[in-house]
């Protein structure tokens, strides 16, 4: 384990596992524990969302000798099987947020962590509102209602340091490099404005494949867009207490 003044947060989203790449990423992860105190992924596992790509991603998750905590993306969601897909990846002992929060052991710390797959919506001054046709309604509601969960998650956490955890962006920085005219299905600030009311050390989110690393809310709580694409690697490590230059 880090010592107290270094908490090493390993990240990745955007995997998308398939049966052609079968027990590769397990091999990406060998001596994870080295680098990282805990893992955690920021949805899209699978690519179509299937209960065979759940139970793919589920076998190379499995047996990692640190903590391992994810939430769903979209592409888990595609084939309404998400309750499946979470199933699964429970039964190898990986901790599956769905808007609510955890507190895990690190160390000589306690970490809570919240988070779900967020939802859309887009940011301020461009951003959808709940007027007009009910699906619009439906459509900002339902990212209203995650915000509103993760606060409440947030505030009930007593932990040394809270991390929320994401697929859909809660800023725009980190989308820079994506068409602007799809940022409204990237993420929301509603997410962003939850979090920087409850306060927490740091947000991981994937699903914006061309996007950009880093960002901050407008709150200074620091994002990381962790999607694989943009990181380029099996997975970031981020630091806790000595973040800066991470």
């Amino acid at each position: 384990m880090s010592t107290l003044t270094d908490l090493r947060i390993a990240a990745v989203g955007d995997i998308h596992l398939g049966e052609d790449v079968r027990g590769q990423y397990k091999q990406r992860l060998e001596g994870i524990e080295d680098r990282a105190d805990v893992f955690m992924l920021a949805g899209d596992l699978t690519r179509h969302g299937t209960l065979e790509e759940g139970r793919l991603v589920a076998d190379e998750l499995r047996g990692l000798p640190i903590p391992v905590l994810a939430v769903l993306g979209n592409h888990d969601y595609h084939s309404d099987l998400q309750y499946e897909i979470a199933g699964e990846l429970r039964d190898a002992g990986v901790v599956v947020l769905d808007d609510d929060g955890v507190v895990i052991q690190c160390g000589d710390r306690k970490l809570g962590v919240v988070g779900g797959k967020g939802f859309g919506g887009g940011f301020a001054g461009k951003c959808a509102s709940e007027f007009g046709e009910r699906e619009i309604k439906n459509f900002v509601s339902h990212t209203r209602y995650i915000a509103e969960a993760w606060k409440v998650a947030l505030k009930e956490i007593v932990a040394d340091h809270r991390i929320v955890l994401s697929h859909y962006s809660p800023i725009k920085e980190t989308l820079e490099g994506e068409p602007p005219e799809i940022y409204p299905f990237l993420g929301s600030y509603l997410l962003a404005e939850a979090v920087d009311t409850a306060g927490a050390d740091l947000i991981l989110h994937g699903h914006a494949h061309r996007g950009s690393e880093k960002g901050m809310t407008p709150g200074g709580i620091r994002v990381r867009n962790v999607a694989m694409p943009v990181l380029g690697k099996a997975y970031g490590v981020y630091r806790l207490e000595c973040f800066n230059g991470y």
